[in-house]
């Protein structure tokens, strides 16, 4: 069995991770560190596991563990392995953004390889640290990569895309309050968003001359779990030539499909599924992508790459389905 560790166990990805382990037939739970809830059941957080686990948070570690996931605030997994030290053998995930650029994936000797399966899929089975990707970042990158692989991204990209309410995480704001919340939509980092520097990333990986904009425009939903991005920009091609190559591109992706239907959210809620659909209106090509923010989006490609880290079938504890009333 391998051996699991989770720093940061109180949040929302901490719990979608503590669902999916308690259920993989390969992993073993042995510890979830959250300093402001030691001593207490983890079911007294995650409150629909009462009955499922009796373990309890702990404030201190196993170093000797075969995995650890950190789902700590962005900045803070830095600050975590600076002050705790574990086993040269135990591999790691990131769940926050500290190690997901070129710029920062070198931490104490330890380099993290970005782990976006449909990318890099046999880079991921040979590390032992992995910066997983973010929400919005999963959801846009598998819209664009395959014109990134022919070098068909020559114009701006418009993007739209609409978070649930869990991608704020659980800290309460102004925002994410439910009488702020419920009946109501905004925007916000108009065109600053964190993800842009990974998707840019992304892209130039497979597309080096890349240099055009990303125009992304991230906005809250009124809904507890999801993402809905919309992508746009000029295309010659034929719609049949643009499905052909989304098709090629991810013959051998588990998770990633392109459906020949237009999508909707519900499709994807609660499975580690993205879904893709491809619109040609006279130049523009319109490609929709649709991700769980909280599986695909987070703690079930984590779960991915750490089933491709340890060599096992990449779908292991991931065959989740969909809740659509």
């Amino acid at each position: 069995m391998i051996e699991v560790g989770i720093i940061g166990g109180a949040g929302y990805t901490a719990g979608e991770l503590i669902r999916l382990l308690i259920s993989h037939p390969k992993t073993n739970l042995n510890f979830v560190y959250s300093t402001s809830n030691a001593g207490n059941k983890i079911s007294k957080v995650h409150q629909d596991l009462v009955g499922s686990l009796d373990l309890k948070f702990t404030n201190t570690i196993n170093p000797d563990i075969d995995v650890l996931f950190l789902c700590l605030g962005h900045g803070n997994s830095v600050k975590f392995l600076d002050n705790n030290t574990f086993s040269e053998n135990t591999k790691i995930i990131d769940l926050g953004n500290d190690f997901r650029l070129e710029a920062d994936k070198v931490f104490k000797g330890k380099t993290f390889v970005y782990g976006l399966p449909e990318l890099q899929k046999e880079d991921i089975r040979q590390a032992k640290y992995i910066a997983n990707p973010g929400c919005f970042a999963t959801a846009i990158q598998l819209a664009l990569l395959p014109l990134a692989a022919q070098d068909l991204l020559n114009n701006d990209l418009h993007v739209n895309a609409v978070t649930g309410a869990t991608g704020a995480g659980t800290s309460l704001s102004a925002t994410t309050h439910y009488t702020w919340r419920d009946n109501n939509f905004s925007y916000y980092k108009p065109f600053t968003h964190q993800h842009l520097g990974e998707i840019n990333q992304s892209v130039k990986q497979l597309q080096n001359d890349f240099e055009s904009d990303i125009l992304f425009m991230p906005n809250r939903g009124n809904f507890s779990r999801g993402i809905f991005a919309t992508v746009y920009t000029d295309f010659e091609a034929s719609i049949e030539d643009a499905v052909t190559m989304y098709k090629t591109f991810y013959k051998d992706a588990e998770f990633t499909f392109v459906s020949d239907e237009s999508l909707h959210l519900k499709q994807v809620v609660n499975t580690n599924k993205c879904l893709i659909h491809l619109h040609k209106h006279g130049n523009k090509l319109l490609i929709t992508s649709i991700i769980d923010n909280l599986l695909k989006g987070a703690s079930g490609q984590a779960i991915q790459n750490m089933n491709l880290m340890f060599g096992i079938a990449e779908t292991e504890g991931l065959k989740l389905k969909a809740t659509y009333f």
